[in-house]
């Protein structure tokens, strides 16, 4: 499981963080993913980049893809990272996704910013190969990592996979100090801020349907997603603290239903207080690998934070939580390097 923060700069001693995918397909029935060549080093490898100011992994990958290749990609699973030594002594990590080209039609593209492609000196060809073609073309062995892992997704048949996204709202306004109705409670200045910087990672995962409490801070910590998307945003009125304590098994119906087959990626925005019944309908999805990633103490989620969990479905068998991570975008403005 990853947790991405919000990155201004990288101080001395300290990793450079970077972050690319594995973009493939499937044409009939072998697997090809995309790889680039470097005319400045001479190499082929993936699509990846550092981050820049405020960037957050997530959406780091998704821009160089863009940049380096001309697709908009969508993330889907995480894959093993690769770390080497920079000639300045310091570690760059390299975190990769599995990622596929965005449908046409996608929701979530129109939520990312623009890009502009790189230069012919930087990147002079991309190219769809066989996957074991691309291992042997591959310059670096680090690089061989991160395809292995992917080849064996593919092999065990779950590659294919679809997100559903847990968020906990951005930090509200102190609940002693709310002298109005609970459910009009609103974030504060941060929690609009961590709305505004989870826009690029929901994006990065494709996310297409938006659901939240009906409660203020809720659909406020999703509204900027709204905008920027056009997405529908639905409400789920059972997952408002007080129906939660009310009725628990209508939360854990929701859970089931978003769990229960493929669907586009979604993302449910919901309370501290409800998140136990949340991880329970998702435990019961896990296997005992994936179980030990799940958060088990309070507050389960920080304001903000997202629980991205991966499904897989093995021809007709019920649906199955292959990975989860966790992202979080900026609590304050973050400016330029």
């Amino acid at each position: 499981m990853r947790i991405a923060e919000a990155v201004a700069s990288f101080p001395p001693g300290q990793p450079v963080l970077a972050a690319g995918a594995l973009v493939w397909r499937v044409v009939g029935r072998r697997l090809q993913v995309l790889l680039i060549h470097r005319p400045r080093y001479d190499d082929w490898s993936w699509p990846k980049g550092k981050l820049d100011a405020g960037e957050t992994l997530p959406a780091c990958a998704v821009r160089e893809v863009k940049e380096e290749t001309g697709i908009h990609v969508v993330l889907g699973l995480p894959l093993p990272s690769v770390r080497y030594q920079l000639t300045d002594g310091r570690t760059k990590v390299c975190t990769y996704w599995a990622a596929t080209p965005a449908p046409a039609d996608s929701l979530a593209v129109k939520a990312r910013v623009p890009v502009k492609p790189s230069s012919k000196h930087e990147v002079d060809e991309a190219r769809w190969l066989d996957a074991r073609a691309a291992y042997q073309l591959l310059t670096r062995e680090d690089d061989r990592e991160p395809l292995g892992a992917l080849i064996d997704l593919h092999e065990d048949d779950v590659l294919r996979t679809w997100t559903v996204v847990v968020a906990r709202h951005g930090r509200a306004r102190n609940r002693s100090a709310w002298k109005r109705d609970e459910d009009t409670r609103p974030l504060t200045t941060a929690g609009r801020v961590q709305a505004h910087s989870i826009v690029p990672i929901l994006a990065a995962f494709g996310v297409e349907e938006v659901i939240s409490s009906p409660w203020a801070r809720c659909t406020q910590s999703v509204e900027p997603y709204v905008q920027a998307s056009g997405a529908d945003l639905l409400t789920a009125p059972q997952v408002t603290e007080a129906a939660a304590r009310r009725d628990p098994s209508a939360v854990r119906r929701l859970i089931a239903d978003l769990l229960g087959s493929r669907r586009a990626a979604t993302v449910l925005c919901t309370h501290r207080p409800v998140l136990p019944l949340v991880l329970k309908a998702i435990s019961a999805r896990s296997p005992h690998r994936v179980l030990k990633s799940l958060p088990k103490r309070d507050p389960y989620l920080r304001t903000g934070e997202l629980l991205m969990v991966h499904l897989a479905s093995r021809g007709h068998r019920r649906p199955r939580v292959i990975a989860l991570e966790r992202h979080r975008g900026a609590t304050l403005p973050i400016s330029p390097a």
